[in-house]
């Protein structure tokens, strides 16, 4: 029987400051505050996230947001037990803010202090809103990632599939540019597809005749790209109901590529013969209804019981970031001054690296 522990999470990976506090064991755990300081003023002139912007702003920030989050919880840093930062993967700037603000904690308090990789921060986030058992099938799928994983324990992970080149948010980032919408280009998109035609362009479902779990992006985004130049040419501009029906057509081509690649990965899956077979949902991504709904079908068709967190679980949050401490301090020792902040770091290190995954190692 594990013993509660109360954990302060700190999280900077991309362009959200966060802090939360987190009470529980594995599997039963509690949220008691959670901060998230977002950036989208500072960004908006730029049409997407500014490094060194987001990196300036999380070190003038995150003392702000511990001090705010211990007090909405009701705690005191010496009622903590331990601190969970996030280390990797993210904008490397962004990352070390934070590694630095747990190494400043804890040498000023002696507590403990855990680098948690952030895609385990939403890969175990199930655990912390429904208690799910292991193993799961998770979809991670946000701004900067996008793979299905089977989640055997709290630190081990297969990876199944990912998309070789743009992550999903990424692509709904690039097309909201593309069409005259606003960022962040993930809840624009939603809201405009809401008045559009999702068949009036018919938008490829790259790599759907392949067998494998692995998705891509990058030409779905080219095709919005020509599209829009054909109205630009035909209208001389792009009328506000051919905005609209690019935006339902593009977000149903993603909707319709996640859920075939889901099919597959379920198959995958359940071939383990799991007792309590669940699928989870994470990520920014997860909060595009569409896509949920999409998920949630499948799921039901399958007999898959279907997870999906509240929409301030699914972007970037501390409060995952405390709960995969929980999950992941009693099997491991605690980190020192020379945890190091990583741009890139696979939850899946036994996989081969993802296509396209760069010089500097694999993104996810």
């Amino acid at each position: 029987m594990h013993t509660p522990v109360t954990i302060l999470g700190i999280e900077s990976s991309c362009d959200d400051t966060a802090a939360a506090l987190v009470r529980g064991v594995p599997g039963d755990m509690t949220v008691l505050s959670s901060v998230v300081q977002g950036q989208n003023d500072l960004h908006a002139g730029f049409g997407g996230v500014v490094p060194e912007i987001a990196a300036r702003a999380h070190a003038e920030r995150l003392d702000g947001a511990v001090a705010a989050a211990l007090a909405e919880a009701g705690v005191t840093l010496d009622q903590v037990d331990a601190i969970g930062v996030t280390c990797g993967p993210g904008l490397i700037g962004g990352v070390v803010s934070g590694v630095m603000t747990a190494k400043g904690l804890s040498a000023a308090t002696g507590l403990p202090f855990y680098g948690i990789n952030h895609l385990a921060g939403h890969a175990l986030t199930p655990r912390l809103t429904d208690g799910a058992a292991f193993p799961y099938l998770m979809l991670l799928v946000s701004g900067g990632h996008c793979q299905f994983l089977i989640a055997h324990g709290p630190d081990r992970f297969t990876r199944l599939g990912g998309t070789i080149d743009d992550a999903p948010g990424e692509a709904f980032d690039k097309v909201a540019r593309l069409i005259g919408l606003g960022q962040p280009g993930g809840p624009a998109v939603e809201t405009a597809a809401r008045t559009g035609d999702p068949t009036r362009f018919a938008f490829p479902r790259p790599l759907s005749n392949k067998p494998d779990c692995n998705l891509s992006f990058s030409g779905l985004k080219t095709a919005v790209l020509r599209a829009r130049d054909d109205l630009v040419s035909d209208h001389g501009g792009l009328p506000q109901q051919a905005q609209a029906d690019l935006a339902a057509s593009f977000q149903q081509a993603v909707a319709d590529s996640l859920g075939g690649k889901t099919r597959r990965a379920l198959g995958l899956y359940l071939a383990e013969n799991p007792e309590a077979p669940m699928m989870c949902v994470a990520g920014g991504v997860a909060a595009n209804m569409t896509i949920r709904s999409i998920l949630e079908t499948i799921c039901a068709e399958h007999d898959v019981r279907f997870s999906a967190p509240p929409l301030s679980l699914c972007t970037d949050n501390a409060a995952m970031i405390a709960a995969a401490t929980i999950e992941q301090m009693q099997g491991r020792s605690p980190d020192d001054m020379t945890l190091s902040a990583r741009p890139r770091m696979p939850l899946d290190t036994a996989s081969a690296p993802m296509i396209g995954s760069g010089k500097k190692g694999a993104k996810a």
